[in-house]
């Protein structure tokens, strides 16, 4: 699975690869601002505490058989 964080300033931040090593790559409105090797270059482009995690939760399958209604055989 990917790992993306998001800012509220337009800043991602990704796992990339360069040069076969692997980095954490900023971009702010779709613009490369930095390939950083470690958390604490990526802090000095964004502010740490306001970015959050995007996570992908995977997708249901869809249902094959409709839904049953549990009906009761009691009447008040």
């Amino acid at each position: 699975m990917d790992r993306r964080w998001v800012g509220s300033d337009g800043c991602e931040i990704v796992l990339a690869t360069r040069a076969g090593r692997q980095v954490l790559r900023v971009r702010r409105h779709g613009r490369l601002v930095a390939d950083c090797a470690s958390v604490e270059e990526v802090a000095r482009h964004v502010d740490l505490a306001e970015l959050c995690e995007v996570i992908a939760f995977p997708s249901r399958p869809a249902a094959t058989e409709p839904a049953r209604v549990r009906t009761s055989s009691h009447h008040r």
